[in-house]
C-alpha cells in the first residue's frame, strides 16, 4: 500500500486541537455516512504531519470512521493531493498538462530545476523544497502556473518563477496569483464584455 522504502512512524494521534476539528468534520455527515469525512481527515492528518500522511495516520482515520483500512488506503493512494512520504517545507507543484505546456510550463519546470538544483520528485538537501510535476491544477486560463503549499502562482515565465523561488529561499512570502497583474481570470487586455452592466440595468 505504501512505499516500503519510507520509514513509517510507529503511531499517530491527532493533536487535541485537530481532534476537535476532526469531530466537527465528522458531525457534518448523517449517521452511517461518516466515511464521507475521509478526505478532509486525511488532509488534516497531513497538515499535522509536516505535509505527508503516514500509514498509522490512515489506520487511525479508518478506526475513527468505522471503515475498512483498505478503503482509506485507496483514497490516499488515488489522489495526488496526499503525500505518502515526507516532503520539503515548501511543496512546489508545477502543472505540465496541455494548457500550461502550450503556454510554457517547460520553462517553469526548467527554472525550478535550475534554482533549486533538483528534479521532479526530489527534495533539496536542506529539506526546504520538494518539486513535482502535476496534472491539471484547475487554473488553465492563467497558464502556466504552479502551486506552492496552499497558494497558486499564475501567468508565469522563467523570470517570475525564479523570483518566487528566490523569495521563498530567502524566507520571504511571494505574492500569489497572477504574476502579470491580471485581475482574477479576466482577459490580459481587460474586460471585453459586460463593460456597461450598470447602464444595461438602468434601461430595464
Amino acid at each position: 500500500m505504501t512505499d516500503q522504502s519510507v520509514s513509517q512512524p510507529t503511531s499517530f494521534a491527532f493533536s487535541q486541537e485537530n481532534l476537535e476539528k476532526a469531530k466537527a468534520i465528522i458531525a457534518k455527515y448523517p449517521e452511517g455516512r461518516q466515511a464521507s469525512a475521509v478526505m478532509p481527515l486525511l488532509d488534516l492528518a497531513q497538515r499535522q504531519n509536516d505535509g505527508w500522511v503516514s500509514q498509522p495516520a490512515m489506520d487511525v482515520i479508518a478506526e475513527m470512521l468505522d471503515m475498512p483500512v483498505i478503503r482509506v488506503y485507496e483514497v490516499a493512494t488515488f489522489y495526488t493531493m496526499y503525500n505518502l512520504h515526507p516532503i520539503g517545507k515548501h511543496h512546489v507543484q508545477v502543472c505540465t498538462n496541455l494548457p500550461c505546456w502550450l503556454r510554457g510550463s517547460d520553462e517553469v519546470m526548467k527554472t525550478c530545476k535550475k534554482v533549486l538544483g533538483i528534479g521532479a520528485g526530489e527534495t533539496t538537501e536542506d529539506g526546504k523544497f520538494t518539486v513535482n510535476e502535476m496534472e491539471c491544477l484547475g487554473a488553465c486560463v492563467n497558464a502556466p502556473m504552479m502551486q506552492i503549499d496552499d497558494d497558486y502562482y499564475e501567468d508565469l515565465d522563467a523570470d517570475s518563477t525564479e523570483s518566487i523561488l528566490s523569495v521563498l529561499k530567502a524566507g520571504g512570502t511571494p505574492k500569489p496569483g497572477s504574476q502579470i497583474g491580471r485581475k482574477s481570470c479576466e482577459p490580459v487586455g481587460g474586460l471585453t464584455s459586460l463593460t456597461e452592466l450598470e447602464t444595461v440595468k438602468g434601461k430595464e
